[in-house]
């Protein structure tokens, strides 16, 4: 056993005390600094805070009052603030994390998820895009242009067919391969449209109603001293059917999709539909001509003169 005995801790209420002995001198810093300042004995400063005290009815032993002057002598109950630095910063931020802790959070949880959205789910996405329109200009376009040159090689009837056909495709596959996409997409709607007209297959027809004019007859603006005749024409399939394609206007220079329209003939022509109209109001000689599967224009039946107007 050790000779040291230890001192016994001091009861709580004269620890109290002497905190209040520091805590009164405190609040006295004058009587404190001019005390301590001078030669003066300890016990003139007691004897003052005795006095102080029992103008307060309260009787504290000098031993008290003596542990109250050394303990502000030595700073004992004063706090001294932690010298600023990278430590204390973190200590403070660390006990203040109530008042902080829940909006960081937040903003740390929308910088995860936007991070996610962005590297996760964005990026990749973008990436597969690229992709996608890269191997549609390498290999999807040029593919379906080559099949589709093949089928129009495969059904046409005509040489110019193969001629046009071979045209698009090269184009198309020429700005497929420098990336130019809008190009060859159009291209290839060229060829499609080129095989659905080879495809076609009707007769043109004299329109024959009564609510519907069978003829009529123009003065052109550029030349009043002509004029043109046009009978008014449909494109009946095998089950009669009216089509609807596109038609040059002549007069105005733009194509329209249309279901009837009035084709140009000499006036002989327009006479001979006009007199079988009147005769029974039933045109007997009706047909135009003739468009083939496999063909790409209208084999005539009637002489016509190769124009052709939209509006009357």
């Amino acid at each position: 056993m050790s000779d040291v005995t230890a001192k016994p801790a001091a009861p709580l209420d004269e620890v109290m005390l002497a905190m209040d002995v520091v805590d009164t001198l405190r609040h006295q810093q004058d009587l404190a600094l001019r005390e301590l300042g001078t030669d003066a004995k300890e016990k003139q400063l007691i004897e003052k805070l005795r006095d102080i005290y029992s103008q307060q009815g309260i009787e504290v032993p000098d031993r008290i009052l003596r542990e109250g002057v050394a303990a502000l002598q030595e700073s004992r109950f004063v706090y001294d603030p932690p010298a600023p630095g990278f430590g204390t910063t973190l200590a403070r931020l660390y006990v203040s994390r109530k008042s902080w802790g829940k909006p960081v959070a937040l903003v740390l949880a929308a910088l995860v998820v936007a991070a996610i959205g962005f590297f996760g789910i964005w990026q990749p996405y973008q990436r597969g895009i690229a992709e996608a329109a890269r191997l549609e200009l390498s290999e999807g376009l040029p593919a379906r242009l080559d099949a589709l040159y093949q089928t129009i090689y495969e059904e046409t009837k005509v040489q110019q067919a193969v001629l046009d056909a071979e045209a698009l495709r090269t184009r198309g596959q020429s700005y497929a391969a420098e990336g130019n996409r809008a190009a060859a997409e159009k291209a290839e709607a060229e060829l499609v449209a080129l095989r659905d007209r080879l495809r076609q297959d009707y007769t043109l027809r004299v329109v024959n109603r009564s609510d519907v004019q069978s003829g009529f007859w123009t003065i052109p603006d550029i030349n009043t001293e002509a004029t043109n005749y046009y009978i008014v024409v449909e494109a009946l399939d095998g089950d009669g059917k009216a089509l609807s394609l596109p038609i040059l206007n002549e007069e105005n220079g733009e194509t329209e999709v249309v279901s009837m329209w009035g084709v140009r003939v000499p006036e002989a022509v327009y006479d001979a539909v006009a007199a079988d109209k009147r005769d029974d109001g039933i045109i007997q000689v009706n047909q135009v001509g003739r468009k083939a599967f496999g063909f790409l224009d209208v084999e005539y039946t009637m002489p016509v003169l190769g124009g052709a107007v939209t509006r009357w």
